[in-house]
């Protein structure tokens, strides 16, 4: 077992109060006068040396150092006395209750206290003199004060280390708050970049690998030119999107972003770009009229589309593919695009997944309902048809009013 190292500072305690008792005593000055007839000289010192290993370990061991510092200055009271014995004494006290255990914090003011008073009643009832009084306030200020004293800077020093940890700890959920943020914002952007961008490469992806596998100049001309029809249209969105991570504004979205009303000239695109491969789309508005929504719900929805007419162009076999929209009231906005699927012949674009998973992202943002699988009860049987429905609510209170 080893024993727990004295701190620097209780080795120059001890020795500062050795050195003072030395030099009262050295100077032949005692706390109690020659008319007591008690001992003196050398006799004096042994209190004192008693006291001083106490102060050596008053912060490592208070319970330890209390014992033997009491033990001390109870037998300084048989001679006459040192006062750097019960000055260390005093100081005893008070490092036990500021590094002692929680429960001697709390029982050794008490008994001081205790004490205090029980020896100011015995010398008042013993010697029946006001001037008694002198003790208990002697008492007190050697035992009472020092643990009072321990007591309040015990409760101060918990304060600060609870406030310190209060402190980290908001530290701590704040840089958490901030990564979550940054990861949000991220996954936001990842969104928008694969919507607005999938498309346009995917339709360029088909063409060029007609054009490459078709020796046919006609083809490959019109091919060409729905690639750089794409590839322009690509490229202003890239600046778009540029456009929005730069803006330092404060708004979520630029004053340009898309709205439902530019759905038709996103299905006309999609025509051009799946003539090839035997697809033609339609829009179905079943919008009641007026019925404006929020923001964040119709770029949601736009973004929906836009990416279900993406992933029809990379896999749909040749067919019909619509896109309807059916506003309701009490239930919001309803978006449902449906297109055939099967064994396609011809050029296909590479798929990640990614398009459904940011779909099902941006509608679990507003709360809505997804679905992505085969269309159950379609001509030509459940495995024929692929349906995307998606319903987006629409509070009466978030519309925007009409101007």
């Amino acid at each position: 077992m080893t024993l727990p190292r004295t701190h620097r500072d209780d080795v120059l305690i001890a020795a500062a109060g050795l050195a003072c008792g030395l030099l009262l005593w050295s100077f032949g000055l005692y706390t109690q006068g020659p008319a007591d007839r008690r001992p003196d000289g050398p006799v004096v010192l042994l209190p004192l040396l008693a006291v001083t290993l106490p102060a050596l370990v008053r912060r490592t061991m208070p319970r330890t150092a209390l014992t033997v510092a009491t033990v001390a200055v109870l037998a300084d009271q048989f001679t006459r006395g040192n006062l750097m014995t019960v000055v260390m004494f005093a100081d005893v006290v008070y490092a036990a209750v500021v590094y002692g255990r929680p429960a001697s914090a709390r029982r050794i003011p008490v008994t001081t206290g205790l004490i205090t008073i029980a020896v100011t009643l015995g010398f008042l009832a013993w010697y029946r003199d006001p001037e008694a009084l002198l003790v208990g306030v002697v008492t007190a200020l050697l035992t009472f004060f020092p643990a009072l004293t321990g007591a309040v800077v015990r409760n101060h020093r918990q304060a600060a280390d609870t406030a310190r940890l209060r402190a980290e700890q908001t530290a701590l959920l704040a840089e958490m708050d901030r990564r979550e943020a940054v990861i949000a914002e991220r996954s936001r952007m990842a969104r928008e970049l694969h919507d607005m961008v999938a498309n346009h490469l995917s339709a360029i992806a088909i063409h060029s690998t007609a054009a490459l596998s078709l020796d046919d100049p006609a083809t490959s001309r019109d091919a060409l030119g729905v690639i750089r029809e794409n590839s322009v249209d690509g490229l202003a969105e890239m600046r778009r999107l540029i456009g929005l991570l730069r803006d330092t504004s404060g708004h979520d979205e630029p004053a340009a972003a898309p709205t439902l009303d530019g759905l038709e000239a996103l299905v006309r695109q999609a025509g051009a770009n799946g003539s090839a491969s035997g697809l033609t789309f339609r829009l179905v508005d079943g919008r009641s009229p007026g019925g404006d929504v929020p923001a964040p719900v119709e770029l949601a929805a736009y973004r929906i589309v836009q990416e279900s007419l993406t992933n029809a162009l990379k896999h749909a076999d040749a067919g019909a593919v619509t896109v309807a929209l059916r506003s309701t009231p009490g239930h919001g906005l309803t978006v449902e695009v449906t297109s055939p699927f099967g064994a396609r012949r011809g050029p296909r674009a590479p798929g990640s997944g990614a398009g459904l998973v940011g779909m099902r992202e941006r509608i679990a943002l507003l709360g809505g309902v997804f679905e992505a699988g085969p269309a159950p009860g379609c001509p030509g049987g459940p495995e024929k048809i692929w349906r995307v429905r998606a319903e987006l609510p629409v509070a009466e209170d978030d519309k925007e009013p009409q101007a």
